[in-house]
């Protein structure tokens, strides 16, 4: 019986060699495997790209059913200078995040990002303050920097990339989780 690390490594490697042999590995994990992956492309993330590696990171130690790794484009990640950060999924697994520079400058960056790809990978805004609950979003205020989903979500996502509920998610946009940024303009 193999780990799910191990199972996470097995299936980068696959989708790695498959994205150097020009194919796209949308979801290379055969109907019997317990793990899919997410793919997803920081080459737009400007000074971002860091973050959502560490971010997708988190998902991957805190989740079993997914492995997310920079093996294609299903997941798009940008950046913005102003209007806000948000997640528009077309589906489980796949969309994009777009992350506000200026509201990075208030709010933790890993945090914003963390909870972001939450939304593609099927969570919903839960605006009840908690930093402990990574899709509270801003609402926990400035202060909080927690990026790591409860046991709660992490489970939620599990349960979502389980084979049989992967259809059931709908396509959606999610905005106005962050509080707008102040932004001083100082000669700018």
């Amino acid at each position: 019986m193999r780990t799910p690390k191990l199972s996470r490594i097995l299936a980068t490697l696959a989708a790695v060699t498959l994205t150097a042999l020009g194919a796209v590995a949308v979801n290379p994990a055969p109907a019997s495997a317990a793990v899919r992956n997410v793919c997803y492309n920081t080459s737009q993330a400007g000074p971002f790209a860091s973050t959502a590696v560490q971010a997708a990171s988190i998902w991957n130690n805190y989740t079993n059913n997914i492995n997310m790794a920079q093996c294609g484009s299903n997941l798009m990640i940008y950046y913005t200078y102003g209007g806000g950060s948000y997640a528009q999924r077309t589906s489980l697994g796949n969309g994009r995040v777009v992350i506000d520079y200026y509201q990075a400058q208030q709010y933790s960056p890993l945090r914003i990002m963390t909870h972001e790809i939450g939304h593609i990978l099927g969570l919903p805004d839960n605006y009840n303050g908690n930093c402990a609950i990574l899709m509270s979003g801003g609402s926990a205020g400035t202060s909080c920097t927690n990026p790591y989903p409860s046991s709660t979500e992490a489970a939620r996502v599990d349960s979502l990339f389980g084979f049989a509920a992967r259809s059931a998610t709908p396509a959606q946009i999610f905005s106005d989780s962050w509080p707008a940024a102040t932004v001083v303009a100082a000669g700018r």
